[in-house]
């Protein structure tokens, strides 16, 4: 079944950063990076193989003599800009936050550690093909030749890393399947708290909707007669740096690189470049379990016999005020997947993607693809569980495919809901080729799009018919998102590299379509004696010249801003109750007299929060960069910058917006639009990009807001892809560990 997509693995630990503290007693027991002389000496030699050049950005550039050469730079050069990132991803990925945040963690990392065992990892390392071994030797080499020399830098919990380490974080998705099993469910099945109400993974109103917008264009409508690409990313701020790997081994991929992980995860080789929007098919699914006890155990039905559970297990340690501590855990997994929870008398078990070593191929695989056919044979490993591609390249093709790991069903069930684990007819049927997959491939209206969107929009005239294919194929409905990006493509013409940019930075929203004609009716449908019709003619008056675009200096859209968010805040459990997106239930089964209020309201909170209703919206909108440091928060009192563009709920393509509790009066953004990039394919690449904030993690670094301005604007930096242009704009050239 489809569930609610909760915070992928490595934005619940960027959310974290600024909570963990050192362990430097427990990590103390773990040997040190590089802790014989002999292993010190081969990582300086790997290092002497490796040049890293970081331009006047600080983006670093890393040149290999071999792809492993590469990656070993790569690893290097993150542990450089922000080590705790790094180390915190793979402490949450291996299941050992409590370790270091203590108790309240233990069900998050038993969610990992239903999945994730280290003597099966390593299992997979040692059977896994000389290439990735090399590579994955490389990238744990990296990091502790970065820890090596420098002794100042204190692991939180991880001293040494380990080769096969690198599986425990690799499918393309950043473990956000494994994040759709809820924890308070998890908790209640094999703790001692109550039951939830409600048992499925909520899928009410998202503070700022998790996805991407990837667009393509065609040569025949771009103006160089090359195709064109967006990478347009919308996750936590700061969860992906900008990298660009070169080997002599044929590698030269540019773009966004997940903290921890060697593989360029949505950029570009001088050949082709893709881009990943989250959704795709339905690819996780649970199922009832009807249990009983036996001696020594338990036991499932299933056909017409019985199956046992099989028992692990799970030790727990964790953090307390006078040492670690440990809590064991009974798990328990029938043959479809581990037991998450119960239901109806009955147990839960869900099904997902487990290939950690293929996905891994395939990430890396796509870096390296030179042109279409050698980028769909890796497609072909299909272990992309969530992810839809945008894709283009130099010979002019652009491609869509939706998802890539889509599990074969029996049509006849409803996949969407638990279904009945004693029927053998549920069972997942092998995969879906490829082929039979919901794709695209040059389009004759000459664009794709998507937006965290279904498939059956997107290219105009081309866009696949959905009732085609199974239920299953497609798991998310239309968006505002998806409307917009149709409206901004479907008469594109002689699009440039810039003009590809400004189209992804459109300002119109088009979630206010339906609504502010909407309120302006039921205004004007009240009697004249009804107190709101006078003190909502000015509000009204506003939004009915308003233009439906936004900007910094907008009143209208800090009005619209503050009344979508009050409606939605009032609406958001009826919506949850039906199943519905909630902008998709604010914008179609609100009475007229819950808009009204909500404008009241919405009116009150600015005149309170900002001393007038009429505040323009870059006074409330703003990008504040904030160190990590333990205890910081947005300040109101400090620095900070102006932003049009707004949450994407709204259909603002580029997306802005908060889903830290807010304290403040103003609105901080902190997920949306992080790394962007444009590419044009042609003789010679040529992209521009942006970074929100910079490239370090470090306050005193330079490259920790320099690019905070023109993130700001919408304004891009041009991408160093050659190395003359590299070294034309060079901030420094070193081997790591000078």
């Amino acid at each position: 079944m489809t569930l609610s997509r909760a915070t992928p693995v490595a934005i619940a630990c960027a959310a974290l950063f600024a909570l963990v503290q050192p362990v430097a007693a427990h990590a103390a027991a773990q040997p040190h990076a590089a802790s014989t002389s002999s292993e010190r000496a081969r990582l300086q030699a790997q290092a002497r193989r490796v040049t890293i050049l970081r331009d006047k950005w600080g983006i670093p550039h890393v040149f290999g003599k071999t792809d492993a050469d590469a990656v070993f730079g790569t690893l290097y050069a993150q542990a450089e800009d922000d080590f705790n990132r790094v180390e915190l991803n793979y402490i949450n990925a291996l299941g050992r936050l409590a370790e270091v945040e203590g108790e309240k963690e233990i069900w998050r990392d038993l969610r990992m550690k239903l999945y994730i065992d280290p003597a099966e990892l390593k299992a997979k390392y040692a059977k896994s093909p000389a290439w990735l071994k090399k590579l994955m030797d490389a990238y744990a080499d990296g990091l502790n030749w970065y820890l090596a020399t420098h002794p100042q830098v204190k692991p939180r919990l991880i001293t040494r890393f380990e080769p096969w380490m690198a599986l425990a974080f690799s499918e393309g998705s950043i473990g956000g399947d494994i994040e759709t099993i809820d924890l308070k469910a998890l908790q209640a099945f094999y703790g001692t708290a109550p039951a939830p109400a409600v048992a499925l993974a909520d899928k009410g109103f998202d503070p700022e909707p998790r996805g991407s917008n990837g667009f393509a264009i065609a040569p025949r409508l771009a103006a160089g007669g090359h195709a064109l690409l967006l990478i347009n990313p919308h996750t936590s701020f700061y969860f992906r740096p900008e990298i660009h790997m070169v080997s002599g081994e044929g590698l030269n991929a540019y773009g966004a690189v997940t903290w921890g992980q060697f593989f360029i995860y949505q950029g570009f080789n001088d050949r082709v470049g893709w881009m990943h929007t989250s959704g795709g098919g339905d690819v996780i699914d649970e199922y009832l379990e009807t249990v009983a006890r036996r001696a020594g155990g338990f036991v499932y039905k299933y056909g017409a016999g019985e199956r046992t559970v099989r028992a692990k297990t799970i030790a727990l340690p964790y953090r307390t005020a006078h040492g670690m501590a440990t809590r064991t855990v009974t798990a328990y997994f029938t043959h479809h997947g581990p037991v998450i929870r119960a239901q109806d008398g009955k147990w839960v078990a869900v099904r997902m993607m487990d290939d950690p070593m293929h996905a891994l191929m395939q990430s890396y695989g796509r870096t390296k693809a030179r042109d279409y056919a050698a980028f769909r044979k890796v497609m072909d490993l299909r272990t992309n569980s969530s992810n839809n591609t945008v894709y283009a390249d130099a010979d002019g093709n652009i491609a869509y495919f939706h998802g890539n790991f889509i599990p074969r069903r029996d049509p006849r069930f409803d996949w969407t809901k638990p279904v009945d684990g004693s029927d053998p007819a549920t069972e997942w049927k092998g995969l879906h080729d490829v082929g039979e997959t919901i794709t695209v491939f040059n389009p004759a209206s000459g664009y794709i799009s998507n937006t965290n969107n279904w498939p059956c929009t997107g290219f105009g005239a081309s866009s696949p018919d959905c009732a085609s294919y199974p239920a299953y194929m497609w798991s998310l409905p239309q968006n505002p998102r998806g409307v917009h990006a149709e409206r901004v493509l479907h008469d594109a013409r002689d699009v440039t590299l810039d003009g590809l940019i400004a189209k992804a930075y459109d300002s119109y929203l088009t979630a206010f379509e339906p609504l502010v004609p909407a309120v302006v009716k039921d205004w004007e449908a009240l009697p004249d004696g009804d107190p709101l019709k006078a003190r909502l003619a000015d509000q009204v008056a506003l939004l009915r010249g308003w233009d439906l675009r936004f900007s910094t200096a907008s009143v209208p859209t800090s009005l619209a801003v503050y009344w979508g968010q009050d409606m939605v805040a009032h609406a958001s459990s009826r919506a949850k109750a039906q199943r519905v997106p909630v902008v998709d239930f604010v914008q179609t089964q609100l009475t007229s007299r819950e808009r009204l209020d909500a404008l009241a309201r919405a009116s009150d909170k600015l005149q309170a929060d900002f001393g007038s209703w009429k505040t323009p919206w870059g006074e409330i909108n703003r990008f504040q960069r904030l160190s990590g440091a333990v205890g910081q928060q947005y300040d109101d009192d400090k620095p900070s910058l102006p932003v049009g563009f707004t949450s994407a709920n709204w259909g603002s393509l580029a997306s802005f917006g908060m889903t830290a509790k807010q304290t403040t009066k103003r609105i901080y953004g902190d997920r949306g639009n992080s790394f962007v990039a444009a590419v044009e394919f042609g003789p010679r690449v040529r992209a521009k990009s942006i970074l929100a904030g910079g490239e370090s993690g470090d306050p005193a670094s330079p490259h920790f807001a320099d690019q905070a301005a023109m993130y700001s604007r919408g304004e891009f930096k041009d991408v160093l892809y050659y190395k003359e242009d590299i070294e034309k704009q060079l901030e420094r050239k070193y081997h790591p560990g000078e």
